[in-house]
Parts: structure tokens; sequence; C-alpha cells
């Protein structure tokens, strides 16, 4: 079946090889704007079990069933095969690759001594990119804290978690930082503590309905303690290597751009709601210095208060933001129905709206407008500071196809709404499509795709093959040109 996609994905981007420019071009944006890709550790890499790496708190989640059964023991092989991958991605073109590092392959204590073999597994990897011309944007926590701390003390429950994060930023700062600019301390805040702590569908499993947790209160003590994570490493960086080694520390949410139901008042005020949980309750401290008064009302003393010590580290902490956009959710006002539907919130969405319509189950309507909307939110709202679109992608079921015209038809259309965007004055600074490679995904292990190259997960050498929007991204980025195709 592979072989026979191939005969067919050559015919058909020989075909539209030399179409006309459809709209716009990558000359279109500025110069060091970046185009790049990107993966997660344990999304990735596998050997889970290899050259000391010891379990994250994903592994148990894993391995106790809660990801369809699936697991990233071997994933992608990504530990062993990221010389063919990087080689994969300079022939494409890619400017640059984000991915995560694995705190406990770095440091399998979780504080303490490093894992040689880990760090040099991270140097080969990022020394590899940048001899291929491409620069590597490193996320030091991707949902995978060290097992060791969550039995030891909660992990995320606990303010210790501050002072062990903290310490393994600097070692990444002081190993990696003479070749590494772009650093995020960590990946989606808001729904790694929703997924986490609210319903229970993410690592560590955690919620009111679960064996153990309470949804009421637990994300906001984490939400708190990752604020005060980040802001520790971003204050280390700026006064002990940005001089030196003249780097950027930033933060990412997941953003789902909320619409309102109706142009009632009502719906109007819960999208509004939508944007000040799932957005300002992370970005409000970084930026203004608190969270948002809407989340101080309706969480009341669940929430935690920041200190006036807190406050100054805290805001004014990221030099950059990063968003991960998927799609476009409509909010409705439903007082007496207080949930978020889509698999994401139960409890603490008392404190926030009900959101009419689930999440997409097979494939991502292809609604631009969301990102563009998003990035201007962003400027408006928050000053225009600096931004990432850390991830945007579409979601398709995995089944060895590699014509993926659904994946071209979407990165076209939402690549075109940053342009829009940027013509309108966002200060975002780069795209990254997610992801590289058909890999182990969090909600359902490998039932779904979002790669820009298929991994034959029945080759014993886990071969990657080329789709359509591998080819297209890549035409993209050298030619500067956007491809036509007939439907």
């Amino acid at each position: 079946m592979v072989n026979a996609m191939i005969s067919t994905l050559f015919l058909v981007v020989v075909h539209f090889g030399g179409a006309a420019v459809e709209g716009y071009g990558r000359a279109d944006f500025p110069a060091d704007f970046v185009f790049g890709s990107g993966t997660a550790a344990y999304q990735y890499e596998g050997a889970a079990f290899e050259d000391g790496r010891t379990p994250s708190f994903w592994d148990t989640f894993a391995h106790s069933g809660g990801t369809e059964g699936a697991n990233g023991d071997v994933a992608c092989d990504g530990y062993h095969k990221y010389k063919e991958d990087v080689k994969l991605m300079s022939e494409m073109g890619l400017e640059a690759f984000r991915f995560s590092i694995s705190w406990s392959r770095l440091i399998p204590a979780g504080r303490g001594p490093l894992n040689p073999k880990g760090l040099q597994y991270y140097n080969n990897l990022i020394n590899q990119l940048i001899n291929n011309g491409i620069e590597p944007h490193v996320t030091l926590y991707h949902i995978d804290l060290p097992q060791i701390l969550e039995d030891e003390y909660g992990g995320w429950l606990s303010t210790k978690v501050v002072d062990d994060f903290r310490a393994y930023a600097e070692v990444c700062f002081r190993e990696f930082g003479d070749r590494v600019r772009h650093w995020t301390t960590v990946n989606e805040a808001n729904i790694f503590t929703m997924g986490g702590y609210v319903q229970g569908t993410s690592p560590p499993g955690r919620c009111s309905s679960c064996s153990k947790g309470n949804s009421s209160t637990e994300p906001y003590v984490v939400g708190h303690n990752i604020l005060l994570a980040h802001s520790a490493a971003a204050r280390l960086y700026k006064e002990k290597y940005k001089a030196a080694q003249k780097g950027y520390v930033g933060f990412n949410i997941y953003v789902l751009w909320p619409v309102p139901y109706t142009d009632s008042r009502e719906d109007i005020a819960a999208a509004q709601r939508v944007k000040d949980f799932l957005i300002g309750w992370m970005i409000d401290p970084l930026v203004l210095g608190d969270y948002p008064e809407v989340v101080k009302k309706n969480v009341g003393a669940r929430l935690p208060a920041f200190s006036a010590d807190e406050v100054e580290r805290v805001k004014g902490s990221s030099d950059f933001i990063g968003l991960n956009h998927y799609y476009t959710i409509l909010a409705k006002d439903n007082p007496s129905i207080l949930s978020l539907q889509g698999g994401l919130l139960t409890d603490m969405a008392a404190d926030m709206i009900y959101v009419q319509g689930d999440a997409p189950p097979d494939q991502y309507p292809t609604t631009p407008s969301g990102l563009y909307h998003t990035l201007e939110y962003m400027k408006q709202a928050y000053g225009n500071p600096p931004v990432y679109i850390h991830e945007n992608g579409q979601k398709t079921r995995r089944n060895g196809t590699l014509l993926d015209t659904p994946r071209v038809e979407y990165l076209r259309a939402f690549i075109s709404s940053v342009l829009d965007a940027l013509r309108n004055g966002s200060n975002t600074k780069g795209y990254f499509e997610w992801t590289f490679l058909d890999c182990f995904e969090l909600l359902d292990g490998y039932n779904s795709s979002f790669g820009l190259y298929y991994v034959d997960l029945d080759d014993k050498d886990l071969k990657r093959y080329p789709k359509f929007s591998a080819h297209w991204y890549s035409h993209f980025i050298n030619t500067g040109n956007t491809l036509l195709f007939q439907k």
C-alpha cells in the first residue's frame, strides 16, 4: 500500500509543482520569521528504558492504560534515528525544529547527578540540527515530570517543584545554552493542568471522579506553581546566562478560540469568560501581574494569591508567548449546565462557562479565522508581545495514506491567516507545524495522525515516508510559493 501511495504522491507533486502562486508566498513574510515543525520527547524519542532514563509520569499514565492502551516505549525511536530525521528536515528546508528535553533522561533522579548518555544525546541532536542549518527551539517541560518527584512530594501540587524545576532549567541553560537561543519553559500549561488535574485524561490522571484528585482545587494550585517555576527559571536565565548567551525564555499555552454561540450579550460575555479562563489565567499574571478579575471572583478562595514578591517575579518574566492552536469553539452562556464539552473540563467549568459542541473526533475543521483572532487578541489585550505559533496542524486518522490533501488545505489556510495578522501589526515571530512525524499522541496513542511524514509502525526500522503535506510545506519554504491543487 505504501509503495502505491508513493507513486501516486509523486505524480501529484509533479503535476502541481509548477502551479502559480496562490495569494501569498514565503517572501511575503519577514526575513527573520521562522518556519519549522516540532515534536516532544515522550512522543518521539522512545528508548524509554535505555541508557539511564527513568520513568516520567507520562510513562506511568500510559502503562496504566491511560492512552488507548498505547505507550511511548518505542514511539518513533528518535533516540536512535535522530540523524536520519534531521537529514529529512534538512532536505525539506525546515528553518527550525522545536523539541523537548526529557527531564528524567537528563536527570534520572529528578535532581542531582546528570545522566552522561542523556546529556550526550541532546548535545548530539542540537549539534546535528545546527550543522544542517536548522535552529533548535527547546521546550523544557512537555507533560513528563520525573515520576520520582511525583512520588516524593506530589509533583506540581507542591511548591517544592519550583526549586527542582529551576535547577533542571539551569542544567539545560548551562549545557546547551551556547547553541540554543529559544527556550520554552512549559508546554500547554493551561491544558496540561486541566487534562491532568480536572478530568484525568492526561498525566498524572487526577480528578474528582478518578481514584485520586480534586478537580475544583488542584488545577489552580498546579497552575500557580507552574507560573512560579517558569518565573524562577526565567529570572535565573536573565541574571546568569542571558548576557553571554543572548537567548530568550518564553511560555506556552493552548488556545481554543471561542466564538459566541449567538450575538446575544450573554453569549458574548460567555466567550470572553472562556478567554479569561483559558488564556488570561496564565497570560495575565505574566504580562499584567495578576489573575483576571473574573477568575478571582468565580474561583474565590480556591485560587492561590500572588505575594508582592511573586508578582514582581512573575510579571514580565516571559520574553515571548508560545501558542498552540488547532480549531475554534462555540461559547454559549448556560449557568444551569456549566461544563466544557470535548473532553477538557468538568468541575472547573463551573467557574467558567458552557461550551456548545464536542471536540472534532477525527479531523479538525479548517477555521483559520480563529488563529487570526487569537493573534489579534494577543496584540490588543497584552500589548503585542512577541508570539510564536508553536503548534498548528490537521488531525486525521492514522491509516497510512500519504495523499493528505486535507492537511495541505488546512496548512495553507492557517499560514495565510498568520500573514493577515502580520500585515495588521501582529508581533508573530514564527510558525511551527505539528508535527514532523506521525508520533505517539497524548489522547489516543497511535490512532491519529498529525505528521508531515508517515512512520510505518509495522516496519522493524520504522521507515519514514513523506506525505503530500511534506512536499507542500517544503515547496512553500524553499520557493516561496503555495501550491494550487485541484479538488
